[in-house]
């Protein structure tokens, strides 16, 4: 086996465990890709893969064939982003974990005037929770993350930016009339001080807890509840960016009457911040956040 077109066959085969999913993958015919399977094992002098009406599973001896496969493409994509790195060109795979809520409503333009101006750099990119973007950076599967909230991070931290918080509805105007209506109030389960955040301002507003409550597990299905009137809910104004002019916006004030926002930050380690991809997406986030005249300066730590 000494082509790494076999490295990759083997590898999207373990991933799919399927024929046919990962024939569409390769763009080949499944009885090509049978084919090439056989001669793979042949080679190796064992079977890799069980075949069944279900799918395939791997053998004892396809578990090691299929590891040392991913980790050699792995490492050759080190290798090639290494030597890349001494030129001016941009090259070699950025790759990216991002909260969800900024990967749905901020990222998008960003990426597309990355891919853009950089058409030979390629793109891996991860969304969820915060804490699963900053673990996948900390176990290096992952060069940068833009995460939300305060976090701990040890490494380069550099602030992108903050957004209010708003009660939103199609209904409720001001805070007064939250105390006798029935609308649910939709929440989102959350990973971070999220959620405490919200509690603390709730208590400190009101004396008794909603009337109705209901409770989603990602923030893009709270938002489009609220978008479509079923209920009121408490969102960062990144998630409003799309919402027309019949959605009531009231801000949340601290105890200090100061608006209550949520940052978002950019984290990494020093040794992928040298990466040329990874500067020039620093760039074009630099770049964009400025035309957004955000007014602040991005804060490295």
């Amino acid at each position: 086996m000494s082509t790494i077109s076999e490295l990759q066959l083997l590898t999207v085969l373990s991933q799919e465990m399927n024929m046919r999913k990962a024939a569409e993958r390769l763009f080949v015919t499944q009885p090509a890709l049978s084919q090439r399977l056989q001669n793979i094992e042949k080679d190796w002098g064992t079977p890799l893969f069980i075949r069944s009406q279900r799918g395939l599973s791997l053998t004892a001896a396809g578990e090691l064939v299929t590891k040392f496969a991913m980790e050699t493409l792995k490492k050759e994509e080190e290798v090639k982003e290494s030597i890349h790195a001494f030129k001016e060109e941009v090259y070699g795979t950025l790759k990216i974990a991002v909260a969800s809520i900024v990967g749905q409503n901020w990222l998008p333009e960003v990426l597309k005037r990355f891919v853009e101006r950089y058409p030979q750099a390629k793109i891996s990119l991860v969304t969820g929770w915060s804490s699963d973007m900053m673990k996948s950076v900390s176990e290096d599967s992952m060069h940068i993350a833009i995460i939300r909230g305060v976090s701990d991070w040890k490494g380069i931290k550099l602030h992108l930016f903050d957004d209010p918080l708003y009660l939103v509805d199609r209904e409720i105007a001001k805070l007064e009339d939250i105390a006798w209506t029935d609308r649910p109030f939709i929440q989102f389960k959350s990973d971070s001080n999220y959620y405490e955040e919200i509690q603390v301002w709730w208590h400190r507003n009101f004396q008794l807890p909603p009337k109705n409550t209901i409770v989603v597990d990602q923030i893009e299905t709270c938002k489009q509840l609220s978008f479509n009137g079923i209920g009121y809910s408490i969102l960062p104004s990144i998630a409003l960016r799309k919402a027309d002019d019949s959605l009531s916006r009231i801000p949340l004030y601290n105890e200090h009457n100061e608006p209550i926002t949520r940052g978002t930050w950019l984290i990494g380690y020093e040794a992928t911040f040298q990466l040329k991809q990874v500067q020039a997406f620093l760039e074009i986030v630099k770049e964009y956040l400025e035309e957004e005249n955000t007014g602040k300066q991005m804060d490295w730590r």
